[in-house]
């Protein structure tokens, strides 16, 4: 008989409440800021885009919150989803260690997105909300609220970040297929973008630019409403039936992860998966928590930890975090759902305090071990999960060189079947250049010096090493 390969849960044993880290966290992160006043923001700051239940949420301290039926009914479409162990990587890599991961590319968008865009959507409607604006980096974000706006008949207006708009034409379909509308951004629809383009009219985008853009729509039509697919913490709230599943999942399994890794840029899935087992680490049970980012948006690694906006048309509260700065454009590397300035602010928080480590690498060598995952396993992952597994093959790799047993969970965020483009390119060997551009850092760490510090603020990166 064969060795069992997946872990598959019951319909039943779909979460029924989210997990609020936040009730468990050594330490807060600091309130988000008024920028002009510098005094703390309260919910009346977020009235005017955010239904005022997601608004709660944001500001919960409350360690669990019932997911409604409606949300239910939709998430059984996917959930639970699947963990596998990668019994045929291991073989490949000659490791003792037993790799699991958790898959979260069957859903309907092909990836973790739809966990946060059902609820916001369901939130948002039962606000009496007509529409929402939202960015994307690489669509999936995107996609997915486009999916949740379709089941509960919303319309949904999508600023892709432009070189993502170029390479990834199949996102901007999955968009339409749901009936949203896809704008390439910067664009010419709102001031925030037409300010950008005077200065810059060959930009590229970024996730702070689209944001900007969403946002001035959110703002000026009271029919309208924004959503955002990362960083703030109701969204990685929502993420937590991840690893509420996954935990259920090992215990099958019979093991415990000794190390914990997600991809990360605004947070959502590496937060989705970890958060449960971060409660576990601070309640005592020891396991590594990595968070692995793009060596040329490396906001934990070698960001500074600041208050900062959110976007680039600085329309958002200050958020403490560790930022590149927001006037900072990554170059366009294909995993776009990776590029953003900052991380969570729950997230840098638990960095700060040493719960988790981060890590940083190329998109050739993330490819490199895309390559060798979906070989051995058959998924084609999304460029953004390629970094997990990248790490993933590390540690698989130090525990042969050790002679150690090592049980290493990562989370699949997501699957490539839309980013065919990338690999085209990685294989013709034509992967643009991913090097971080220091000079444009330094200047975008230049235009928030005079912003306000939080507690803790040195100045200076991270410098998290490998």
């Amino acid at each position: 008989m064969a060795a069992q390969t997946l872990y598959q849960l019951n319909q039943s044993d779909i979460p029924r409440q989210w997990y609020n880290l936040a009730a468990d966290m050594p330490n807060m992160p600091p309130p988000p800021l008024n920028p002009g006043t510098g005094q703390p923001v309260g919910p009346e700051a977020l009235a005017p885009i955010f239904p005022m239940a997601l608004i709660e949420q944001e500001v919960s301290r409350q360690r669990w919150t019932d997911i409604p039926e409606e949300v239910l009914d939709i998430y059984a479409l996917w959930r639970p989803t699947p963990l596998y162990r990668a019994r045929r990587l291991e073989k490949a890599l000659g490791t003792p260690a037993k790799i699991f991961y958790k898959y979260e590319g069957g859903s309907p968008a092909g990836s973790h997105k739809p966990n946060t865009a059902v609820p916001q959507a369901y939130y948002n409607k039962k606000a009496g909300i007509r529409r929402i604006a939202t960015e994307t980096g690489a669509g999936q974000w995107g996609s997915a609220l486009s999916f949740a706006g379709a089941m509960f008949g919303l319309d949904i207006l999508v600023y892709m970040v432009k070189v993502s708009y170029q390479q990834k034409p199949y996102r901007r379909s999955m968009i339409k297929c749901w009936g949203g509308e896809v704008i390439p951004s910067p664009s010419d629809t709102t001031q925030a973008g037409r300010a950008i383009l005077a200065k810059s009219p060959d930009s590229t985008g970024s996730l702070g630019i689209a944001i900007s853009e969403a946002v001035a729509v959110a703002a000026t039509n009271p029919d309208t409403n924004y959503a955002l697919g990362s960083v703030l913490n109701h969204v990685l709230l929502h993420q937590s039936v991840i690893g509420l599943e996954a935990e259920k999942q090992m215990q099958m399994a019979g093991e415990y992860p000794d190390v914990v890794i997600g991809c990360c840029g605004g947070g959502s899935n590496f937060a989705g998966l970890s958060n449960a087992f971060i409660r576990n680490k601070i309640a005592g049970k020891e396991a590594r928590i990595v968070a692995v980012e793009p060596a040329s948006c490396p906001t934990l690694t070698k960001g500074i930890y600041a208050y900062d906006f959110g976007d680039t048309g600085q329309m958002t509260p200050l958020l403490a975090a560790h930022t590149l700065g927001h006037d900072f454009v990554p170059p366009g590397i294909h995993a776009g759902g990776l590029r953003y300035h900052a991380v969570a602010s729950q997230t840098s928080q638990l960095f700060l305090d040493g719960l988790i480590e981060a890590n940083a690498y190329h998109q050739v060598e993330c490819f490199e071990a895309a390559k060798t995952f979906c070989r051995e396993e058959g998924i084609i992952p999304a460029p953004e999960s390629s970094h997990a597994i990248r790490q993933a093959i590390i540690e698989a790799q130090r525990a042969k060189e050790e002679g150690k047993q090592r049980v290493i969970l990562f989370n699949l965020s997501g699957h490539g079947h839309f980013d065919m483009g990338a690999y085209d390119s990685y294989f013709a060997g034509k992967l643009p250049p991913d090097e971080m551009d220091e000079q444009g850092v330094e200047a975008a760490l230049r235009a928030i010096a005079a912003l306000p510090k939080p507690p803790g603020y040195t100045g200076k990166p991270a410098m998290a090493g490998r």
